[in-house]
C-alpha cells in the first residue's frame, strides 16, 4: 500500500519574556497513556499558504493569536506508521513571536483540535522535553536564531 502523505505547518513561538510555548496532553497510544511535550501544528488546508496554516493552526491549537512569523525554520521529512498505516509528513515551522508583551491566557478556541493545556518553558528546556525528535529540532533551529 502507498504511504499517506501530508504537509503540515506550526509554529515556535516565543513570548516577550523569551520563553518558549509548548502544548502538553496525555493520550492513549497503544493502548497505554503518554504523557506529550508538543509544538503547535496541523495539515495544510487546500488553498493556503504554509505560513496562512501555521498560524491558523497555533491559534485553534493554544488559544494564543497576536502572532508574527519572524523566520522560516524550514522543512522536516519524517515517516511513522498510524493505525497500521505507513504515512511520509513534511512538517514546516516558523519561528513567531507573540506580539502581546502582556501573555495572558489564552482565549477558548472551540476547535476539536484544542486538546492540548499549553504552557511555557525556558527554550533550552523545550527543546529537551519536546516528545518528539523533529519538533526538538525545530526547538534548537530557533534557539540558534534567539
Amino acid at each position: 500500500m502507498k504511504p499517506k502523505y501530508h504537509e503540515t505547518a506550526g509554529g515556535v513561538v516565543i513570548d516577550a519574556s523569551g520563553s518558549m510555548l509548548v502544548l502538553v496532553r496525555d493520550i492513549e497510544r497503544g493502548g497505554r497513556l503518554v504523557h506529550e511535550v508538543r509544538l503547535p501544528k496541523g495539515h495544510i488546508d487546500s488553498g493556503e499558504t504554509a505560513e496562512q496554516a501555521a498560524l491558523r493552526e497555533v491559534e485553534e491549537e493554544s488559544g494564543y493569536a497576536g502572532l508574527e512569523i519572524i523566520a522560516d525554520l524550514g522543512v522536516c521529512h519524517s515517516t511513522f506508521t498510524f493505525r497500521d498505516r505507513l504515512n511520509e509528513r513534511d512538517e514546516r515551522y516558523f519561528l513567531m513571536r507573540l506580539t502581546d508583551p502582556h501573555r495572558g491566557a489564552p482565549r477558548p478556541t472551540g476547535h476539536e483540535e484544542a486538546l492540548f493545556q499549553p504552557d511555557w518553558l525556558e527554550p533550552a528546556a523545550a527543546a529537551v522535553q519536546l516528545t518528539y525528535e523533529s519538533e526538538r529540532e525545530f526547538a534548537r533551529r530557533a534557539i540558534k536564531i534567539l
